[in-house]
């Protein structure tokens, strides 16, 4: 496994479902360029874990619009598995018409570029956050049986956005509307000041 925090991530043409339904042969990974991106990566479609976790990120889809960020699902499962687990109702196992692409990783080689293969052969529950010059800002890895927390997600996004317009950090668990910090030894002298007993 690779941490590429602060590295550019890795482009990938591959077979996908977009969020319209329709399968495509060739999803152009790097057309998202000059956008926020959530990725995340499953193990296998049709499993456990898995579903409630698409459905999550499903859920705050209008959140991740709001903050201007598209969001790609990767697993080594084919386009045609996709689209088929996709046109499975929720109260059957499925996860219903989820609106963001899902992209089919068959020969394990974007799984293999983002160093997150699990040892059998699937994808960790990996989640990256791209920023729009295409590098990684933020990424978490969890083992299979590991379900995520996508508020985080979106609490990371929100901060990265806030360190692009006003040029402060976020302290630990910075939340929209709070206070940054300025980047110097006055500054967290100053946060800490106010807010230590907070954290």
């Amino acid at each position: 496994m690779s941490v590429l925090v602060n590295r550019s991530a890795p482009d990938f043409v591959a077979p996908a479902v977009l969020a319209d339904g329709s399968i495509v042969e060739h999803f152009d990974f790097s057309t998202l360029r000059g956008k926020y991106v959530v990725m995340f990566f499953w193990p296998l479609d049709f499993t456990f874990v898995c579903p409630s976790e698409i459905i999550a990120h499903n859920n705050r889809m209008d959140k991740f619009r709001a903050l201007g960020a598209e969001v790609v699902g990767v697993s080594v499962d084919s386009q045609f598995t996709h689209y088929a687990w996709r046109n499975t109702p929720v109260e059957k196992g499925g996860i219903g018409p989820v609106e963001f692409t899902m992209v089919a990783d068959v020969k394990h080689e974007i799984t293999r570029a983002y160093g997150v293969e699990h040892e059998d052969g699937v994808a960790l529950r990996a989640s990256f956050l791209i920023d729009r010059d295409g590098i990684v800002q933020h990424q978490v890895v969890n083992n299979l049986a590991l379900g995520r927390e996508v508020d985080e997600m979106i609490r990371l996004i929100e901060a990265l956005q806030f360190t692009e317009e006003h040029g402060e950090v976020c302290p630990a668990g910075w939340r929209k509307g709070q206070k940054g910090m300025q980047e110097s030894a006055e500054g967290v002298a100053r946060y800490l000041a106010e807010h230590a007993a907070e954290l």
